[in-house]
C-alpha cells in the first residue's frame, strides 16, 4: 500500500483529495498548522508549519511517505494583493520547505505542486500548456517560481517533482471569499429569510473555467500515478462560463426575489476578462475527462447553505 503525504490537508481541497486517494487504496496521512478540518477518519493527521522548514524535514522522515502533495498556499488572487508578502512566503518557501525535505530523506518520495491558470499571459483563446507565462498578480507570480524551483530541484537533485496549472475549481465547503459560494450563501440566506433580498456581488463581466473540486483531485491522482514527472498538464472543464449566467442559475433555486447591487469593493485591482482552458494534453495522454459539471457543484453549494 502506498502513502500519501497531503500538506494543506485541512483546507477546502484536502477532503476531496484524501477520499479520492484512499478509494483507490493508498494510505493517506494529513498535515496542516492547525486543524484536520473535514478529513475523513481514515487519515492519519499530524498538525505541521509549513513554513518550519525542521517540522516539515521531521514530519516527512516520520513518515516516509511515497507521494507528497502540496495544498497549503495563499489560494486566493484577490488575497493576494493585500498580502503579497505572505503569498511568496507561503507558496514559494513552503514549497522549498518541501523540496529540501524530500531531497535530504532517504526515501525519495513523489511531489505534485499545485499551480494555477493565473500563470499564464491575459489571452482570450483557450489556454493549453504551450501558451506563455507571464502571470499579472502575486499569486500567479508566486505559483510561476514555485514552478521554477520544482525544474531546478528536479534536474539538479533527480526529485520527481510534478506540477498542476488547475483552472478555477469549486464545491461544498470553499470559502465564501470566492465568488461562486458567495453567490451561493447569499441567495441561500434569502431564501431562508422567506423574503425578497438583495445580494452583493463584484465584477460579473468576465468568464472563467470552472470545474468541480471532485473533477480536479482525480486528475491529481492521475497526474501523480504517472511516470513523467517533466509533463505539465492543465486541468479544467473546458467551458469558460460567464459570471452573469452562473448567477442567474443560482438565483433561480431561489423561490424569493432577489436583486443585485454590484460592490465596487468586491472589484480585484487586475481581472482578466476571459479564462479558458485547453485540456487536450491530459486527456489524451491520461485518458482524464470532466464527469461533473459546474451546476453540480452550484446546486449542491446552495443546498448545503440552505441547510446549514
Amino acid at each position: 500500500m502506498e502513502k500519501v503525504l497531503i500538506f494543506g490537508a485541512g483546507g477546502f481541497v484536502g477532503s476531496y483529495l484524501s477520499r479520492e486517494f484512499l478509494e483507490h487504496g493508498y494510505a493517506v496521512v494529513g498535515s496542516d498548522k492547525a486543524t484536520r478540518g473535514q478529513l475523513p477518519p481514515e487519515v492519519a493527521f499530524h498538525p505541521a508549519d509549513l513554513l518550519n522548514a525542521e517540522e516539515v524535514e521531521s514530519l516527512v522522515n516520520a513518515v516516509g511517505p511515497d507521494v507528497v502533495i502540496n495544498l497549503a498556499a495563499i489560494s486566493s488572487v484577490g488575497a493576494s494583493w493585500g498580502i503579497p508578502q505572505t503569498t511568496i512566503e507561503v507558496n514559494v518557501v513552503g514549497a522549498l520547505n518541501i523540496l529540501e525535505a524530500a531531497r535530504k530523506a532517504e526515501k525519495k518520495p513523489r511531489i505534485l505542486f499545485v499551480g494555477s491558470s493565473e500563470e499564464y499571459v491575459i489571452t482570450e483563446q483557450a489556454i493549453d500548456e504551450e501558451t506563455e507565462l507571464n502571470a499579472s498578480n502575486p499569486y500567479g507570480i508566486s505559483k510561476v517560481t514555485q514552478e521554477n524551483f520544482a525544474a531546478l530541484y528536479r534536474a539538479h537533485y533527480g526529485l520527481q517533482v510534478y506540477c498542476v496549472r488547475p483552472f478555477n475549481h469549486t464545491g461544498v465547503g470553499q470559502r465564501d471569499s470566492f465568488v461562486l459560494p458567495s453567490f451561493c450563501k447569499q441567495v441561500a440566506a434569502i431564501e431562508k429569510s422567506g423574503q425578497p433580498g438583495t445580494i452583493q456581488v463584484g465584477n460579473l463581466n468576465i468568464e472563467r473555467d470552472f470545474s468541480h473540486v471532485k473533477d480536479i483531485v482525480r486528475a491529481y491522482r492521475m497526474i501523480v500515478e504517472h511516470d513523467d514527472c517533466r509533463a505539465i498538464y492543465n486541468v479544467g472543464s473546458g467551458t469558460a462560463y460567464n459570471l452573469t449566467e452562473l448567477l442567474q442559475y443560482v438565483t433561480k433555486l431561489s423561490h424569493q426575489s432577489i436583486s443585485i447591487e454590484v460592490d465596487p469593493a468586491r472589484f480585484r485591482p487586475s481581472d482578466q476578462p476571459r479564462i479558458c482552458c485547453d485540456h487536450s494534453r491530459i486527456t489524451e495522454e491520461l485518458g482524464w475527462t470532466p464527469e461533473y459539471s459546474v451546476y453540480d457543484a452550484l446546486k449542491e453549494m446552495y443546498e448545503a447553505f440552505l441547510n446549514a
